[in-house]
C-alpha cells in the first residue's frame, strides 16, 4: 500500500482521504485551518455526508488516516500528493486558480525527492501544465516529479459510495512513469481505468458535468411542454429513460440544478471553450433553461396566491439536493430569497441543512426555522417542496390539510401524486404535470 497526502479537506479531499485509508493506504490530510484539523483528529467532521463520519473515525483510530496543517510534512512523507483545494468561480465565469497555484508553490518549496502531484480538484484544461511549470519555477533544487490529472466524479450525498464503487477512474499524464503507481493506488476499487493525456483528462470532468446539467435542463424544458400539452413529465421521462442509450438518471424535472459543481463547471466550460475559440451556445442555452425553470415555478406560486406580501409559506428543503447539508447555489435558498423579496413570511425545514442555511437566510420575523416537519404547515397559506428529501414524503398530509390556512402545495420535486393530493383536499401544483 502507498503513502498518500491529500491537500484540502473539503467534500472531495476528506472523502478521498477517508476512502483511500479504508482500503489500506496510509493517508495524511492537510488543511490550513487548525481548528478544523483538531476536529478531524477527534473523529468529527465539519460536513454532512452519509457514511463519512464513521469512515473518518474508524480510520483515525486505526492510524491509517491522519491530519496536519503542515504541507512540508505531507511532501516529506507521501509518495503521491493529491491537490483537492477549491476552484471557485470568478465573476466572468472563469475559474479562480489561486488556491491551486498556492499549493503548487508550497509543494515546490518542500520538494527534495521524486513525487507524483495529482490534480483532483476540478480545473480547466491545461492547468496541469501550469502546475508543472510553477513547481519547476519555485523548486529550491532540481528534482524530478510528475503531474497527473485524476478528476473526481463524486455526487454529494453519495460521495462515499461513488468513490468506493466508481464507474471509472481517469488518469491523465504526459509521462509513463507515474502510471503504475496510480494504478496500484486504485487497484482495491476494482473499476475501469482510463489512461490518457493530461489535457484530455481535465476536459473529461467539465464535459461530463456539463452533459449532466444539459440532461437536467432538457427534461425541465420538456416539463414546460408537458404542462402546455396536458401531459405528465414523469411518464415522458420514464419512456425516455428506458432507452439504454439515454438512461433514466438525471431526468427528474424540478426547479433547476444548483450546488457547488454544475453551475460552476458549466460556466467554466463555456469560458474554457471561449478561450479556445469556440462559442458553446448549447451550454449557454442550458444555463438559460435552468434560470427560466425557477422563474416558471415562482410564477406558478404568484399566479396561484396572487399577492405574496404577508402570506405565510412553508418551505420544505434548503439544501441543493437530498443527503447533504450543502446550501451553496441551492435552488431552494434562491426560491426562499425570492419569496422574501415579494414580502412573504417563511417557515422552513431541512433534515440537515438548517444550520448552514442560517448564514444565507437569517432567522427573524420573516424566517422561522422549524425542527418538526409536521409543524411547518401550521397557519401557512401554501407549502412548497424545494428539495427532494425522502423524509418529506412522510409528512402527515391529513394534519397539514387541517392546520393550513389554505391547503395549497407547490411540489417543486414531484414527490407526491396529484390525484392523492386532490382527494385529500389540496390544490396541487407539480412540475410538468
Amino acid at each position: 500500500m502507498s503513502s498518500l497526502a491529500i491537500i484540502g479537506t473539503g467534500y472531495v479531499g476528506l472523502v478521498t482521504g477517508a476512502c483511500f485509508a479504508q482500503v489500506g493506504h496510509q493517508v495524511l490530510c492537510v488543511d490550513n485551518d487548525a481548528k478544523k484539523v483538531e476536529t478531524l483528529r477527534a473523529g468529527g467532521i465539519p460536513i454532512y455526508e452519509p457514511g463519512l463520519e464513521d469512515l473518518v473515525r474508524s480510520n483515525v483510530e486505526s492510524g491509517r488516516l491522519r491530519f496536519t496543517t503542515s504541507t512540508a510534512e505531507a511532501v516529506a512523507e507521501a509518495d503521491v500528493i493529491f491537490i483537492c483545494v477549491p476552484t471557485p468561480p470568478q465573476p466572468d465565469g472563469s475559474v479562480d486558480l489561486s488556491y491551486i497555484e498556492g499549493v503548487a508553490r508550497e509543494i515546490a518549496g518542500n520538494l527534495t525527492a521524486y513525487r507524483v502531484i495529482v490534480d483532483k480538484s476540478t480545473v480547466p484544461v491545461k492547468t496541469g501544465e501550469k502546475v508543472a511549470e510553477t513547481i519547476r519555477r519555485y523548486a529550491k533544487t532540481k528534482v524530478d516529479f510528475d503531474v497527473v490529472s485524476n478528476p473526481e466524479f463524486l455526487r454529494e450525498g453519495f460521495a462515499v459510495d461513488d468513490l468506493m464503487h466508481p464507474d471509472r477512474i481517469v488518469i491523465g499524464t504526459s509521462s509513463p512513469r507515474p502510471v503504475a503507481l496510480m494504478r496500484d493506488i486504485y487497484t482495491p476499487f476494482n473499476a475501469p481505468i482510463i489512461v490518457t493525456d493530461t489535457n484530455s483528462a481535465e476536459l473529461i470532468k467539465h464535459a461530463a458535468n456539463s452533459f449532466l446539467a444539459l440532461k437536467i435542463s432538457y427534461i425541465n424544458a420538456i416539463s414546460a411542454i408537458c404542462e402546455a400539452a396536458g401531459a405528465n413529465v414523469l411518464e415522458v421521462a420514464n419512456g425516455i429513460g428506458l432507452d439504454e442509450r439515454i438512461g433514466r438518471r438525471f431526468l427528474n424535472a424540478g426547479i433547476g440544478f444548483g450546488g457547488s459543481c454544475f453551475p460552476k463547471d458549466l460556466s467554466a466550460f463555456i469560458k474554457i471553450a471561449e478561450q479556445l475559440g469556440y462559442d458553446f451556445q448549447l451550454l449557454k442555452e442550458v444555463q438559460r433553461i435552468n434560470t427560466a425553470q425557477m422563474e416558471r415555478f415562482l410564477k406558478k406560486i404568484t399566479d396561484t396566491l396572487w399577492v405574496l406580501k404577508d402570506k405565510r409559506i412553508g418551505v420544505l428543503g434548503l439544501a441543493f439536493k437530498q443527503n447533504t447539508d450543502d446550501v451553496r447555489t441551492s435552488p431552494a435558498i434562491d426560491l426562499c430569497q425570492r419569496l422574501l423579496k415579494e414580502g412573504a413570511r417563511l417557515r422552513v425545514n431541512d433534515p440537515k441543512a438548517m444550520e448552514k442555511a442560517r448564514a444565507l437566510l437569517p432567522e427573524g420575523p420573516d424566517v422561522e426555522y422549524v425542527d418538526d416537519l409536521n409543524q411547518v404547515p401550521v397557519d401557512c397559506d401554501a407549502l412548497v417542496i424545494a428539495t427532494e428529501w425522502p423524509e418529506f414524503t412522510k409528512l402527515d398530509l391529513a394534519h397539514a390539510r387541517k392546520v393550513m390556512t389554505t391547503p395549497i402545495l407547490f411540489d417543486g420535486r414531484n414527490l407526491f401524486d396529484r390525484t392523492e393530493m386532490e382527494l385529500l383536499g389540496f390544490i396541487y401544483k407539480g412540475v410538468g404535470r
